[in-house]
């Protein structure tokens, strides 16, 4: 039986969270003399000399109208990275507790695991880069808190089956984590409609990949209003500055724009992905549901440098468990992509003559 009570550190059910000026009152207000601030502005404009909402309470209220969850689900972080720490620090006890990952995938899982000092348990991903319900049921045990599951993974770009990930909701009892950030390019749907029925399901979103706001660092947190409570708690006050609150406000009204540029990416993705498998040297590109590639090959490293020589640079993942031999390649303009299989047929030209 699922209870948060049970997961959360006791210190943190201890704690009392540091309460800033815009904390202590509700309502309007018009002469604001509480926070020490500039009272007569900035270099740049009256409305950045003010502490921003500790609670992004209206861009919370725009994101609730596009993802048509209400406001107290919602969590905002400086980047997924903020959401991914704060679980740890909330629900892992350092030393004690451990957390299970399924390589290969997303990197900050481990790292923060490692800066909270919290035991990483690792169930590979099966060849065809799906979950290993075996391995994961023998790793969980009473001290398990967390299980990260990537879908669309990184760097594989596939979607977990979702029978598979419905059954790690239904018998684990600590928090499943779904990182989402390549949801907006994949054929399967958010797990966000299913928030109600597994009180242990968290969901990461971004900004920063089909919203295109990378520079922002702006992540989203899903779950239940009792785990947004908690990650409220142990935040820093104010998160989430004012000028990123303010532009993707602005970005929320042109979902139209966002939605033409999926289309757009998914098809050059698929353009792309043909005209890889038809250069010699490259023995697999896999299926994708994100805005990148993951291509095997057989010279991985010197196809890398002289790309980099090109002044193109792509991820090489060929020392990464499961994806040897690999190239993670983001789908770039159409101008980037021509130029990514020009120069590589460059390179198989001087290889060959």
């Amino acid at each position: 039986m699922f209870d948060l009570q049970k997961l959360i550190r006791e210190n943190i059910k201890a704690l009392k969270p540091y309460s800033s000026a815009r904390d202590e009152f509700s309502g309007e207000a018009k002469v604001f003399l509480d926070a020490n601030e500039n009272s007569l502005g900035s270099p740049l404009t009256k409305w950045y000399n003010r502490y921003p909402d500790p609670y992004q309470r209206t861009l919370k209220a725009a994101i609730s109208q596009v993802k048509n969850i209400p406001q107290e689900n919602i969590f905002l972080g400086n980047g997924s990275d903020e959401c991914i720490d704060l679980l740890f620090r909330c629900f892992c006890e350092p030393k004690e507790d451990n957390v299970i990952i399924c390589p290969p995938t997303y990197g900050m899982y481990e790292v923060s695991a490692n800066i909270n000092n919290v035991e990483i348990r690792k169930a590979p991903l099966l060849d065809n880069f799906q979950l290993d319900l075996i391995h994961l049921e023998k790793l969980a045990d009473a001290n398990t808190k967390i299980i990260w599951i990537c879908s669309p993974n990184n760097p594989t770009g596939n979607s977990m089956q979702r029978s598979d990930i419905e059954s790690v909701l239904n018998n684990f009892n600590g928090l499943v984590v779904i990182d989402e950030a390549y949801i907006n390019f994949a054929r399967q749907r958010s797990f966000i409609p299913e928030l109600a029925d597994y009180p242990n399901l968290v969901i990461l979103q971004t900004f920063s990949k089909a919203w295109g706001l990378a520079a922002l660092r702006l992540g989203m947190a899903f779950a239940s209003e009792e785990i947004i409570t908690v990650l409220n708690k142990v935040k820093p006050p104010y998160n989430i500055n004012q000028a990123t609150q303010d532009l993707a406000l602005k970005a929320l009204e042109e979902t139209g724009q966002v939605n033409e540029m999926i289309k757009e990416l998914v098809a050059m993705r698929e353009a792309l992905a043909e005209v890889l498998q038809k250069i010699p040297g490259v023995e697999k590109v896999y299926p994708s549901d994100a805005n990148f590639l993951l291509v095997k090959v057989a010279d991985p490293r010197g196809i890398y440098e002289h790309l980099l020589a090109n002044g193109i640079v792509v991820r090489d993942r060929s020392n990464v468990q499961l994806c040897e031999g690999c190239l993670r390649i983001t789908v770039g303009t159409e101008q980037e992509n021509t130029a990514l299989v020009d120069v590589w047929a460059d390179h198989i030209k001087d290889q060959t003559s």
